[in-house]
């Protein structure tokens, strides 16, 4: 509690890493490569909206998908026609119907015919639309057969699912009922997006600084005890005690094999109870979070509490700024969990995920280079397999279906930072998975911890243009998810080529890549040469590999 654990540390890296790359708005306009387009059956799959009035008096709005066949639905509301919605006889209209229905909608069941055929019977006896009610909850796509060749369909049709049609159904019970078919189309840029793209930048800026000042710090400290003549900060345990991870090769390779895993068992045992157990587990990283931010900006207003400890069982010694934070933060992640589904939950959902991000990133460093571009190239193709290759195996994008929660009654795992549309006419959200922010941000952070180190200027460092290389991946990202109609894109296969290709170049350029690539770190000259005898060749990085 007091300070966070490398163990605890390491294991959240893992879990927000799992969900590593997936951008994504809603589909609303699809493309189905297993039914392809003909002649008469070649529209995009998209969402219709189904608005109902009751005796002319405004009521409830059903969600629906339109067919590959029949006109383009309208996309203005202001354009669509409200007309009268009437029950078919039979209720299948596998049959044409008995009654006639002049220019009304006609709502129709399921049935065992095909749906082109119902869409024929209905337009014969004069109806002006179709909306079928599915015999199950989800969606079905409305294609045609291959074989089909009498296709001249001229009325839209909707697929309404189960729960959704018996509720439009029960309407016609409370008298006259006229309804409007509109597929609106989104905003051409998601203000969400900007928000999203402003809330990842801001906080790999943050981590990152906190990051390099506390690298600075521990420098200034370190100098301090050799020029009192301390010898004991050159042990090891000197150096195990400041609570930092560093990365090395095995596990940047290791993490796409358990990551991989991870994911895996995300997918297969999808579910609400296991949800649920996703929910503890980032409260708990949550709270970890939250109280290391918090004691870390309060204690410079309250520094007596922060520099007295008390020992707890099980946590060591903790300072009473702990004591009194925790609290708080405990309650504040208990709340969102209990409130999680309500409107504005993704506010707490939000505030949590960037604190633990912020100090997974104060923690767990990358030492140089080498490591930095093995852990971002293994997750770059980490991300490009389980968005895109795993439908090979899966038949569905198994990151991007464990991203928004399929298969549960939630809206997507908690770990994701996600930003609601709210001047899309759909609704919903847009997301980004921690380890968009999180893999590229432990690069950044070691950027700006050499620039420092090294005494580099803004514009001749590293970290500046780390910074714009991924501001522009990740809007490169969010043009791509535009551009492919809302599907989910791995948002690493952009970032890593322009983070890490741009880090790489400077340091070529600079003739620092050599040193970037093995030490991480300047070269400095050793000032405490005075404290003991010491081989003549050695300098201050040697000590530094020592207790860092």
């Amino acid at each position: 509690m007091g300070t966070s654990s490398p163990e605890m540390a390491a294991a959240l890296l893992l879990v927000m890493a799992a969900l590593a790359g997936v951008a994504a708005g809603g589909d609303i306009v699809h493309q189905d490569d297993e039914a392809p387009k003909i002649p008469g059956c070649s529209n995009d799959f998209v969402l219709v909206k189904v608005q109902t009035w009751v005796n002319n008096r405004e009521d409830g709005e059903f969600v629906g998908v339109g067919a590959r066949f029949g006109p383009t639905i309208e996309s203005k509301e202001k354009h669509a026609n409200r007309t009268g919605l009437l029950l078919a006889d039979p209720i299948d209209c596998c049959d044409p119907p008995r009654q006639k229905v002049a220019g009304d909608v006609l709502l129709v069941q399921r049935g065992n015919c095909k749906f082109t055929k119902k869409a024929k019977n209905a337009e014969a006896a004069g109806a002006s639309a179709i909306i079928i009610i599915n015999h199950v909850h989800e969606l079905y796509k409305m294609v045609c057969d291959r074989n089909e060749t009498d296709l001249d369909i001229n009325i839209p049709a909707v697929l309404l699912p189960k729960d959704a049609g018996n509720d439009l159904q029960k309407l016609l019970t409370r008298g006259k009922v006229s309804v409007q078919l509109y597929s609106p189309d989104r905003p051409l840029v998601d203000t969400a997006e900007v928000f999203l793209w402003l809330m990842a930048v801001g906080t790999i800026l943050c981590a990152s600084y906190w990051s390099a000042w506390s690298a600075r710090e521990a420098v200034i400290e370190q100098e301090k005890l050799l020029k009192d003549g301390h010898e004991s900060s050159l042990n090891l345990e000197a150096g195990g005690s400041s609570g930092m991870v560093d990365i090395n090769m095995t596990s940047a390779i290791l993490f796409v094999v358990i990551a991989s895993c991870f994911l895996i068992m995300l997918y297969k045992l999808m579910s609400h109870w296991f949800v649920e157990l996703l929910v503890v587990i980032f409260c708990i990283g949550g709270v970890e979070g939250l109280q290391t931010c918090l004691v870390a900006l309060l204690s410079r207003w309250f520094k007596p509490a922060a520099e007295s400890f008390v020992k707890v069982p099980f946590f060591g010694a903790v300072s009473y700024l702990t004591i009194a934070v925790c609290p708080f933060c405990i309650v504040f992640a208990v709340i969102w969990a209990v409130y999680r589904r309500m409107t504005y939950a993704w506010i707490g959902q939000d505030i949590l995920g960037i604190a633990l991000i912020v100090t997974v990133i104060q923690i767990v460093r990358i030492p140089n280079l080498k490591v930095g571009s093995v852990l971002l190239s293994c997750s770059f193709l980490y991300d490009i397999f389980w968005v895109f290759i795993s439908k090979m195996w899966f038949h569905e994008s198994v990151m991007i279906v464990v991203a928004r929660g399929d298969k549960t009654d939630e809206d997507g795992v908690p770990m994701l930072l996600k930003i609601p549309r709210m001047f899309d006419p759909w609704g919903g959200f847009s997301i980004i998975g921690f380890g968009d922010i999180l893999l590229p941000g432990l690069l950044i952070a070691f950027a700006l911890r050499y620039d420092w180190a090294a005494k580099k200027t803004l514009q001749s460092g590293y970290f500046l243009w780390s910074m714009v290389a991924y501001g522009s991946g990740l809007m490169i990202t969010y043009v791509a998810l535009n551009l492919m109609d809302g599907h989910g894109q791995p948002a690493l296969l952009y970032i890593v080529p322009f983070t890490l290709g741009t880090f790489i170049a400077l340091g070529r350029k600079r003739g620092e890549l050599r040193n970037l690539w093995t030490r991480g770190q300047p070269e400095r000259v050793c000032t405490h040469m005075h404290m003991q005898p010491l081989p003549k060749d050695i300098n201050c990085d040697a000590i530094d590999v020592v207790t860092d």
